[in-house]
């Protein structure tokens, strides 16, 4: 309360008859100029003890950086590095866009890629990771359901986005979400369900809200929801999402919208210039919807891109080419151990056919080098051998007496 008194300030020791206001504590009273001025510091404090998320118009990464740092862990995949690229650096410059008299208002580039499995779509997440200034995180769409059902309830995704954020709420309002195995939510049939399908077209509706932009509730540890538990409010009008999933399948959908037009000259001829071992490159929300994707979760998810199957060449450079490929990972291991490792040409040429054969893309690779190396692995810490020659014979043999070698397409 105000005083007019000749009671003093406890701070600068004013009298209440130099100030324009006292107000008087327990033990103690303050000026309204000592209170303007505590008010500026506590603001100057919170300012410098910003989230270490804090983005810098300077330091700002463009699209040419962000391919390039990608280019360095990932091999090929260019049409979606691009698009990536350009979806990351727009969604920084939404981020540092001020309110300006024009009202124009930047809204997300929410995208989704199509690839095989093992085509690179989850490492082209968790690569660009290292390199973003937001809270980033990665989460799988198949353990979602609707509420109340088995599972994880759909702001469990926030929940790990706050946890990457170190439950700092403005800088995970902020961040980046990748979504894997988005294709596995998609509905039983193109037709609307007249059955719950919890873990389908369910979770598509309940995403709609975190993908558009809404205030949603959010228990901080995950879990349930229950009436006693503290929600942490959290607005996903700023959250970049992205998406990846295999479809497997969808080339079927893609095929069959390309032959629609089978009638006449001009058609057999533009249906001839139709790349058929990369029919994912025709790919379009039309087909999306066709594979199981409510219209409604499309729309949400502007950016559209693919990725390409991999080839000998593509395998056989991400065998050896990458920063952490898979030999120069087997070859840091047995380094620690002060073991020199040595591969022959042909030992790489056996690896890519073998996963060619298995189908697994570039995961394919991983499984047949871990079982030409495991009895390496097992036996020579224990031994003095300080060199190991993988010759074509030597992977050979180990190849074929391991378990993997029953993985073989038939």
């Amino acid at each position: 309360m105000a005083k007019t008194t000749g009671d003093s300030c406890t701070f600068c020791g004013r009298n209440s008859k130099d100030v324009k206001l006292l107000i008087n504590g327990l033990s103690g009273a303050i000026c309204d100029e000592c209170t303007l001025q505590a008010y500026e510091i506590v603001q100057e404090q919170t300012t410098s003890k910003q989230s270490s998320f804090h983005i810098d118009q300077k330091e700002l990464p463009k699209p040419g950086d962000i391919k390039a740092f990608l280019d360095q862990y990932v091999i090929g995949q260019d049409e979606a590095k691009r698009y990536l690229s350009v979806s990351v650096y727009n969604h920084y410059k939404r981020l540092l866009q001020k309110v300006t008299s024009d009202d124009v208002e930047i809204e997300k580039s929410n995208i989704i890629m199509v690839g095989a499995t093992g085509t690179g779509k989850t490492l082209l997440a968790r690569t660009i990771a290292k390199l973003l200034h937001v809270p980033f995180t990665i989460v799988d769409a198949t353990v979602l359901t609707e509420a109340g059902y088995v599972g994880e309830d759909i702001e469990s995704i926030l929940t790990r986005l706050l946890q990457a954020a170190d439950y700092d709420v403005e800088a995970a309002q902020r961040g980046i979400v990748f979504i894997d195995e988005i294709d596995k939510i998609a509905r039983k049939s193109d037709n609307p369900s007249i059955t719950r399908d919890v873990s389908g077209e369910g979770v598509q509706q309940g995403l709609l809200k975190l993908l558009e932009g809404s205030i949603v509730n959010v228990p901080p540890q995950g879990g349930r929801k229950h009436p006693e538990q503290r929600m942490i409010a959290v607005d996903t009008k700023n959250i970049l999402f992205v998406c990846g999933g295999a479809f497997d399948g969808i080339e079927k959908k893609i095929a069959q919208r390309l032959n629609t037009r089978v009638v006449g000259y001009a058609a057999s001829k533009e249906t001839a210039t139709v790349d058929r071992n990369n029919l994912l490159r025709y790919i379009t929300p039309t087909d999306l919807k066709s594979f199981g994707l409510i219209p409604e979760i499309i729309g949400r998810l502007p950016i559209l891109t693919y990725l390409n199957p991999l080839d000998r060449n593509t395998l056989r450079s991400i065998l050896t080419e990458p920063k952490n490929s898979i030999i120069k990972q087997y070859s840091k291991l047995f380094e620690m151990d002060g073991i020199k490792i040595i591969f022959d040409e042909a030992v790489y040429e056996f690896i890519v056919d073998k996963a060619l054969e298995f189908k697994l893309g570039a995961r394919g690779l991983r499984s047949i080098v871990e079982a030409i190396m495991m009895d390496a692995m097992y036996s020579m810490p224990s031994e003095e051998k300080k060199e190991l020659h993988v010759t074509l014979e030597y992977a050979r043999v180990k190849f074929e007496k391991s378990d993997v070698n029953r993985l073989q397409v038939a």
